[in-house]
């Protein structure tokens, strides 16, 4: 690091100059290495005076903005993910024993009791579901209706897997990932495929 470097004054400290002075030697190394410029030397033109160039600043949000879009639909995609798990979950546990409590919630899905109670209250603002303080957990007849959809497709891709030669147990973890991200498209041809035999 050259440049001056000047010490001295009382208890070692440098004097507010010397700071200036350094400081602007920083920022001209930052800036161009250290060496001055040639003012001869051709410029080198700006993106922006280019032919059919967008603005600097067009170009910046365009950029910063592809993937803050692709983020925030990520972030939806998996909300929307945590809500169909939720929801079947309850379906299930409200059939096989009557009832679903956080508890029972938080042991199927392996998470704890406080992310499941965060969860349930997503869930309520979004009309899936109905809950009470030390009570049961009840879907609404939107949180049904999802349900059976995840529901469906679940056993869809669970049985396009087994039907080509996937073990029960490999089926069962893959198509919980699968069923999120399947498309109507391909759903629909996992159940011709199914319906051919």
């Amino acid at each position: 690091m050259g440049g001056p470097r000047l010490t001295g004054g009382p208890g070692g400290r440098r004097p507010a100059e010397a700071l200036k002075i350094e400081r602007r030697t920083m920022n001209a190394k930052g800036r161009g290495g250290g060496a001055r410029q040639n003012k001869t030397s051709t410029p080198k033109p700006a993106c922006d005076s280019l032919p059919g160039a967008m603005p600097r600043s067009t170009r910046r949000n365009s950029v910063l903005a592809q993937p803050a879009e692709s983020f925030r639909r990520s972030r939806r995609d998996r909300a929307g993910e945590i809500a169909q798990d939720y929801v079947e979950a309850i379906a299930d546990l409200s059939a096989a024993v009557g009832e679903a409590r956080v508890v029972d919630l938080a042991r199927r899905l392996g998470v704890t009791h406080v992310t499941v109670n965060r969860t349930l209250a997503r869930l309520r603002r979004a009309g899936y579901v109905n809950t009470r303080p030390y009570r049961a957990i009840f879907l609404t007849d939107p949180g049904r209706r999802l349900a059976e959809e995840s529901k469906r497709r679940h056993q869809t891709v669970v049985a396009f897997l087994r039907s080509i030669g996937i073990s029960e147990k490999a089926a069962e973890l893959d198509a919980e990932g699968i069923e999120h991200h399947v498309s109507p498209e391909t759903l629909a041809a996992f159940e011709r495929r199914l319906s051919q035999g």
